[in-house]
């Protein structure tokens, strides 16, 4: 686990815990690490919702199911990213979960216990209080994220569903110029559009000179006439 003692200093779960102090956290977390292949499940909906994950190494993707066979892509994880903790903290009796966990390319995972997150135990570990607090902030932290993806849906045009995102990543990166975490499928699935429409929209958007892309790779150039009051950039 030692080699992965870098991108736990990035968890948010973890913050300001001292890196001495890992090893003996993460026995009293009953941490198990695993592997998976690309394509494989971490998690399966219906299963006990009684551990939270951790992104250690390779993407992943946080997808809903339906019977009917369609997939709404709910988040894309990168390595420090956390999974399954609104679930286990949600109230009720027996919890489980309503979504997947898919790895997109081959992962290492770190499972946690989440009881042992919210009650310290008959040792008293000294991180434990820091770890409740943490994951006050990461719920908050998700609640924000989910209110963003709402405000993409909620625009009733594809082509603008597509430029509230796009707008929205250029502010996180803190630049017009980015890459986003999905294939054309894939953000069809996240922004719940067809595949075809969404495509034929961007290649119309690039030749209206509002934005270039390669794959993955975004620049917005200027926001349309209708959109002429929205910053790409937070304040």
């Amino acid at each position: 686990m030692e080699k992965y003692f870098d991108i736990l200093k990035n968890v948010s779960l973890f913050h300001g815990i001292d890196p001495a102090d890992y090893p003996r956290m993460l026995a009293c977390l009953k941490a198990s690490p695993k592997r998976f292949l690309a394509g494989e499940s971490i998690l399966l909906a219906g299963d006990p919702a009684d551990r939270v994950g951790i992104l250690l190494e390779g993407r992943a993707q946080v997808v809903r199911e339906e019977l009917s066979g369609s997939r709404t892509i709910l988040t894309a994880l990168e390595p420090a990213d956390l999974f399954a903790e609104a679930f286990v903290c949600a109230s009720g009796g027996k919890r489980t979960l309503p979504v997947s966990v898919f790895s997109v390319t081959d992962s290492a995972v770190l499972l946690l216990d989440y009881r042992r997150i919210i009650s310290s135990g008959p040792e008293g570990c000294a991180f434990h209080d820091r770890l409740v607090e943490n994951m006050l902030a990461v719920m908050a932290d998700k609640n924000l994220m989910l209110n963003r993806r709402i405000g993409h849906l909620s625009r009733r045009l594809t082509r603008e569903k597509l430029l509230s995102y796009l707008s929205e990543q250029a502010a996180l990166c803190g630049g017009s110029e980015f890459d986003i975490p999905f294939d054309r499928q894939e953000l069809a699935d996240y922004l719940c559009v067809e595949r075809s429409a969404m495509s034929a929209i961007l290649s119309k958007l690039r030749a209206q000179g509002v934005l270039e892309y390669n794959r993955r790779h975004f620049r917005l150039l200027a926001l349309p006439k209708e959109h002429a009051g929205e910053s790409f950039f937070p304040d």
